[in-house]
């Protein structure tokens, strides 16, 4: 997988792929990473890439041109599979659209600034909108850092058991059972039994049961 990043800041991005397991699927030569300086494609020689919204209001807005050229560039050297723009009013980021993006080959992400990008880049380059929650960062870098983790630990060979990403949270719609390890009891607190039993169906049987109950718990509106 190749994942190509336009940003205004992309040094504040460059420490979480240096370590852990987006190193390790870097270094593997299983995703790819590149980061692009919007700024490289500004207008003149201060290089603008943002100016004032017409019919005015606060605030800036990222230019069509110097984006339109960026995107551009990249798609003759690619085809591809989905151009993604970081913005708040975007599809609210699940494990579903991490498992999509998993299977796809390239893609672009797209990090919003200011008050947002102007609309006809919408119409032009962007095929999907992603937030990662209900709330407002300075930039889209930390987004896409987050889309990229949850996309790039998925692929095969980047986890050491890749059976762990199957089991992981929202995957069947549920939330974690409890988990234990060593020692069986601590500070009068004991593993369940059950899961000491060596029993393979009852143990599956009630973390399952566990994973239903926590779910009702603290997220009900998943089991809707």
């Amino acid at each position: 997988m190749r994942i190509d990043i336009i940003s205004v800041l992309p040094e504040l991005m460059a420490s979480p792929f240096q370590t852990s397991i987006l190193k390790r699927a870097v270094d593997k030569g299983v995703a790819e990473v590149h980061f692009h300086q919007l700024r490289d494609f500004g207008l003149g020689k201060h290089r603008q890439v943002d100016d004032e919204p017409y019919g005015g209001g606060a605030g800036m807005v990222m230019m069509v041109e110097p984006i339109d050229k960026c995107i551009s560039e990249l798609k003759t050297q690619r085809t591809y599979d989905e151009v993604i723009y970081l913005t708040p009013d975007g599809q609210t980021l699940n494990q579903k659209i991490a498992n999509t993006l998993s299977l796809k080959k390239n893609l672009i992400f797209l990090c919003g600034h200011y008050k947002g990008i102007d609309q006809r880049l919408r119409e032009l380059h962007i095929t999907k909108e992603i937030s990662i929650g209900d709330y407002v960062l300075t930039g889209g870098e930390l987004a896409a850092c987050v889309l990229a983790d949850a996309v790039i630990r998925l692929l095969p060979g980047v986890l050491n058991d890749e059976q762990s990403a199957l089991t992981d949270s929202f995957q069947d719609d549920l939330l974690s059972p409890p988990i234990y390890t060593r020692p069986a009891t601590y500070r009068g607190l004991s593993v369940p039994e059950i899961l000491l039993s060596g029993n393979s169906k009852k143990i599956e049987d009630w973390l399952h049961e566990q994973a239903v109950k926590i779910t009702a718990e603290k997220r009900p509106d998943m089991l809707q």
